[in-house]
C-alpha cells in the first residue's frame, strides 16, 4: 500500500498567501517563500501552490512568485492558477514547479490533458475538481468557484484520468475553509472512480479530519491550509498522529 502523502496548501493572491471560507471573505495569512520552507522544515510531503484569482481576474501565474518559492525548496511543488495550455505549463514547470494544477482551461479544452501528458509526463499533470453539491450531485465550478459547469465530478474526474491527468486534486467548495471536516462521501466517490491518485482537500479543522478522510475513502492525500497557517498544529503533528493510529504515512 502506498504510503499517504500531508500537502499543506498555499492560495496565492496579490504575491500572498490568503485564506477564506467557502472560497470567499479572503485574508492575508503569509509569505508564500516562507512558508513552503518551514513546511518543509515540518516534515511536509510536497506543497500546493495555488493562484486562486489568475484565472478569475484572465491572467497567468504570478511565476515571479513560483520561482521565488522553488528556489529553496527540495520538495515537489504543485503550481496552479491561470494555466491556460501546455506553454503556461511549459513556463510554469520551468519555474520551478514539479507538477502544475489546471481547472478551467482542462474544462473549456479537455484535449489540452492529453497534449501536456505526452509533453511533460502525466505524473506533472494535476487536474483541480472544485466540486459543489447542486440538486442531489456534486457540480464543477471553475474560475475560482464562481462559475457552474454542468459537470458532474466524478464523471469529469474520470474523463480528466482517462486524457492522461496523473492526479486529480478534489475541493469540496461546501467544506472549503469551515474546518468541519472534508466531504468523505465526495471525497470516496471520486476515489473510487479513478484509476489515479485523488487528493482530498476543503474542510480540515483537526488531525481527527485528516485521519478520517485518508481511512475512510481511497484518498492518497490530504492538502489543508488553515489549520497549518494558524499553528492550530504542524504537518509532524499530524504525521505522529496518524502513525500512532495505524496509518503509513511518509
Amino acid at each position: 500500500m502506498l504510503k499517504k502523502r500531508i500537502i499543506p496548501c498555499l492560495d496565492m493572491k496579490n504575491g500572498k498567501v490568503v485564506k477564506g471560507v467557502h472560497f470567499k471573505d479572503l485574508r492575508d495569512v503569509g509569505d508564500p517563500p516562507e512558508m513552503a520552507s518551514e513546511y518543509e522544515k515540518q516534515g511536509a510531503d510536497e506543497v500546493a501552490f495555488l493562484d486562486i484569482a489568475a484565472s478569475l481576474e484572465s491572467r497567468s501565474t504570478m511565476l515571479d512568485v513560483v520561482s521565488k518559492t522553488a528556489k529553496n525548496l527540495f520538495i515537489p511543488l504543485c503550481v496552479g492558477g491561470g494555466i491556460k495550455n501546455a506553454e503556461d505549463m511549459r513556463m510554469a514547470l520551468n519555474a520551478g514547479a514539479d507538477k502544475v494544477s489546471v481547472n478551467s482551461a482542462a474544462i473549456s479544452d479537455p484535449d489540452m490533458i492529453s497534449e501536456c501528458a505526452k509533453r511533460f509526463g502525466r505524473q506533472c499533470v494535476v487536474i483541480a475538481v472544485d466540486a459543489k453539491r447542486v440538486d442531489g450531485r456534486w457540480e464543477v465550478f471553475t474560475h475560482g468557484g464562481t462559475r457552474p459547469t454542468g459537470l458532474d465530478a466524478v464523471e469529469w474526474s474520470c474523463r480528466a484520468a482517462d486524457l492522461g491527468a496523473g492526479e486529480i486534486l478534489l475541493t469540496s467548495m461546501d467544506a472549503d475553509g469551515a474546518k468541519t471536516g472534508y466531504d468523505v462521501p465526495l471525497t470516496a466517490a471520486v476515489a473510487d472512480a479513478v484509476s489515479v491518485p485523488v487528493i482530498a482537500s476543503g474542510g480540515c479543522g483537526s488531525m481527527e479530519h485528516i485521519y478520517e478522510v485518508l481511512t475512510q475513502t481511497g484518498a492518497a492525500a490530504a492538502l489543508a491550509a488553515s489549520v497549518f497557517h494558524y499553528r492550530e498544529f504542524t504537518v509532524s503533528e499530524v504525521k505522529e498522529y496518524l502513525r500512532d493510529r495505524g496509518v503509513a504515512v511518509r
